[in-house]
């Protein structure tokens, strides 16, 4: 590979090395939903907002059905860009009409209220995470971090994306690549 090729990191898991300097993304794991020479967004999956939940949103939206069991989603931390903003990462067994992006590796994102009301009436995908807000990188910024040792990449998978234990899936995304957590460290070494 030259040095101008870009490696389409999208449907990957993006996953933060100790030291990275951004408290924002301190363990994080990111999904990548969109990647080119353009730049690149992704969402963190492993941070969840315990101050707000799923049925409290729907409330505030005004989307009845805040008290159907499918509204327990949990509402994630998605980045620190546009924290406002809502995008739902989803299974890919739902298609909104006019706005999911077809993520590679099954999955889907879709950012449109449609989806929060066809959760909230029982139906929607099968899996989903709600996140506020995303990661973003301008043209070659990703790219950068990457090549200073700021993320290590890895195959995602839906069970890893959606699984229920947030706290875990730092070391989960770690393993996957054979590293130990604990072989980490965030301080440089001298020889």
């Amino acid at each position: 590979m030259d040095r101008g090729e870009l490696i389409d990191l999208t449907g990957k898991l993006l996953i933060a090395m100790p030291g990275m300097g951004d408290p924002r993304f301190e363990k994080s794991v990111i999904l990548m939903c969109a990647h080119s020479p353009g730049g690149a967004m992704g969402l963190i999956v492993n941070k969840p907002l315990p101050e707000l939940g799923f049925s409290d949103l729907l409330r505030q939206l005004g989307i009845p059905g805040a008290d159907a069991p499918k509204a327990q989603i949990r509402v994630h931390f998605g980045g620190p860009v546009e924290h406002g903003r809502g995008f739902v990462l989803h299974s890919d067994d739902y298609a909104s009409k006019s706005s999911t992006l077809r993520v590679a590796g099954g999955f889907g994102m879709t950012a449109t209220l449609d989806i929060l009301e066809h959760i909230a009436r029982g139906g929607g995908p099968a899996q989903a995470l709600l996140a506020l807000g995303y990661a973003g990188w301008g043209p070659g910024q990703l790219e950068g971090e990457i090549a200073r040792n700021g993320w290590l990449t890895a195959e995602a998978s839906r069970e890893l994306v959606f699984a229920p234990d947030n706290a875990s899936k730092w070391a989960r995304a770690l393993g996957t690549l054979g590293i130990d957590p604990v072989m980490l460290s965030s301080d440089a070494g001298r020889a």
